[in-house]
């Protein structure tokens, strides 16, 4: 849920549930003020072991999206690499093999790099996927070619190898870009942030104390939660898993194709 709503659209909730929340609690604290002497101690308990919880629940949370952020990067690393090493193998192959193959490489590469622009699930994605997987299908077909052609030689099964490598590796980032932090966990920390801090918000008014500073700890933990989120939105918002590997190699081979240089 969180995660298909726009950047704006995700701000803008989790500053609504938490504030309000806080600003609910404030609220019903003030007006229960007459209550104090029978609610304060039992309200005072409840709510510091909750904020307690949520803490636990918000630090889980995040190193959660960061474990799955880092993930994420590294598989654009590994593919990259693959591709890279695929190109430099692709060049030892026989003329008639390694030119359709390397041109090949090269449209792999650009749809490599839309993939990593496309929203996760998505239909763009989808199609970025199928035309990988497409040229997946060619480049195999050109391997198989180039082994039946030399069946002895060193050259066509080191690039069969590393061509098998390049196309798991795709699978791997596709997974790691599916990946995301359960939905339900995200909700209990938005639902549990918001019920911890009402909870401070009125007892702090109950006891007739200020609650600016709640409203404080409101912003932060709201920008936790953002942060949160937005990790685990890996090609939007304002934390990116950044594509330069793979836009890198594509500008390699793009240029040494066009040069007619071998890829350094």
């Amino acid at each position: 849920m969180l995660f298909d709503l726009p950047t704006w659209a995700l701000a803008l909730t989790i500053v609504v549930v938490v504030f309000g929340a806080t600003a609910l609690g404030a609220w019903i604290g003030s007006r229960s003020r007459h209550l104090g002497t029978n609610l304060s101690e039992p309200l005072g308990v409840l709510q510091g072991a909750l904020l307690g919880v949520v803490g636990l629940i918000l630090a889980f949370g995040l190193s959660l999206a960061l474990s799955r952020y880092e993930d994420r990067r590294a598989t654009v690393v590994a593919e990259a690499n693959a591709i890279g090493t695929t190109y430099l193998r692709a060049q030892m192959l026989e003329p008639r093999f390694s030119a359709p193959s390397l041109r090949l490489l090269d449209q792999y590469a650009e749809s490599a790099v839309d993939v990593a622009d496309r929203i996760p699930d998505s239909d763009a994605e989808m199609d970025a996927i199928a035309a990988e997987e497409r040229i997946q299908g060619r480049l195999w077909l050109l391997a198989r070619a180039a082994v039946a052609d030399q069946p002895v030689q060193t050259a066509p099964r080191l690039y069969i190898e590393t061509l098998n490598e390049m196309i798991d590796a795709q699978a791997t980032r596709q997974a790691a870009l599916a990946n995301r932090v359960p939905t339900p966990v995200l909700l209990l920390e938005l639902f549990g942030a918001a019920v911890a801090l009402a909870l401070l918000a009125g007892y702090l008014a109950l006891i007739g104390r200020g609650t600016g500073a709640v409203f404080l700890v409101a912003a932060l933990v709201s920008f936790l939660l953002f942060v949160t989120a937005d990790l685990d939105r890996p090609t939007r918002g304002l934390i990116k898993v950044p594509d330069t590997p793979l836009a890198n190699d594509y500008g390699q081979i793009t240029d040494t194709l066009e040069s007619g240089t071998r890829f350094p």
